[in-house]
């Protein structure tokens, strides 16, 4: 059904609707339940980890992707109206919310063993009675001898051209976002496929930048808590870049097959505040990670 179709049903769909029974949710908890499981055998040093993880994360996708159309179907149905359009906002609103307590933990976590842990186990007494030659810097290599010695990633060059890759990115979804709501669904399409590019360009460098740390700079997961917070900020921020840069890929299919109007598009304007929260994000990441 077309887009202006469904904008048209939406302005008299019902107030709200109950939709049918779906088994998704009984899927979707089965697949993550065999991720978890395989996973957790996995990382024990148990062959049938592995397959097992690998058929509930291909389960899951194959779950989120019909649960996904179904959402799609309803909206190009013309079956949400202006109450259900209000609901999706909410949820994306609150779903960013916790999203940014995630990022909050761990950036608080940053802060407190930089600024009080470590300055705490450097005193006098703590050198006496817990570890000696423990210096407050940071990154600190921890006990002397315990930590392979390692060295930091700066901001020059791959961060920063990292960073001017996601803000051009954010620039380029703004002009799509006004580009459709002008009706000019070819420059929408033209600038989304140029977003969609900056994002997974941006995957590629950390990627790059993950084996030259690994490798070259020996930095690793297991070097101290620099390098256990350095991986779990920037990796769990890769994490949503890529997830960002995949909605960004099923909005950019949806527009060049006509789906969305210049005032009936939540699914567009929904990844553009995930992705725009992502960019901020990054932002902090790169002042406190790379440079401070």
């Amino acid at each position: 059904m077309s887009a202006s179709h469904s904008a048209n049903n939406a302005a008299v769909a019902p107030y709200y609707y109950v939709p049918a029974d779906s088994a998704h949710p009984v899927r979707a908890a089965v697949s993550l339940f065999l991720v978890m499981l395989g996973a957790a055998l996995w990382i024990n040093s148990y062959q049938t980890g592995f397959w097992i993880f690998l058929v509930g994360i291909l389960s899951l996708f194959f779950v989120l992707f019909h649960w996904f159309g179904d959402a799609i179907g309803e909206s190009e149905g013309g079956i949400n109206s202006q109450r259900v359009d209000h609901s999706y906002r909410w949820s994306m609103a609150w779903f960013i919310f916790s999203e940014i307590m995630f990022f909050a933990a761990f950036f608080g976590s940053l802060w407190y063993t930089r600024e009080v842990t470590t300055p705490w186990l450097s005193n006098l007494d703590h050198q006496t009675l817990l570890w000696p030659h423990f210096t407050g810097t940071w990154p600190n290599f921890g006990p002397a001898g315990t930590i392979t010695p390692f060295e930091s990633v700066g901001p020059f060059w791959l961060p920063t051209i990292n960073t001017a890759l996601l803000l051009t990115s954010g620039l380029t979804l703004t002009i799509a976002h006004h580009a459709l709501r002008a009706s000019h669904r070819g420059k929408a399409i033209f600038w989304m496929i140029l977003t969609v590019a900056l994002g997974f360009s941006f995957v590629a460098c950390q990627a790059y930048e993950y084996h030259h740390a690994y490798t070259e700079l020996h930095l690793r997961f297991d070097s101290g808590a620099f390098g256990s917070l350095f991986y779990m900020l920037t990796g769990f921020h890769g994490f949503h870049v890529i997830l960002g840069a995949t909605m960004l890929t099923v909005i950019t299919l949806r527009l060049i097959k006509g789906h969305f109007t210049a005032d009936h598009h939540f699914g567009f304007e929904g990844a553009a505040w995930y992705w725009h929260f992502v960019d901020v994000v990054w932002l902090g990441l790169y002042l406190f990670v790379y440079w401070f």
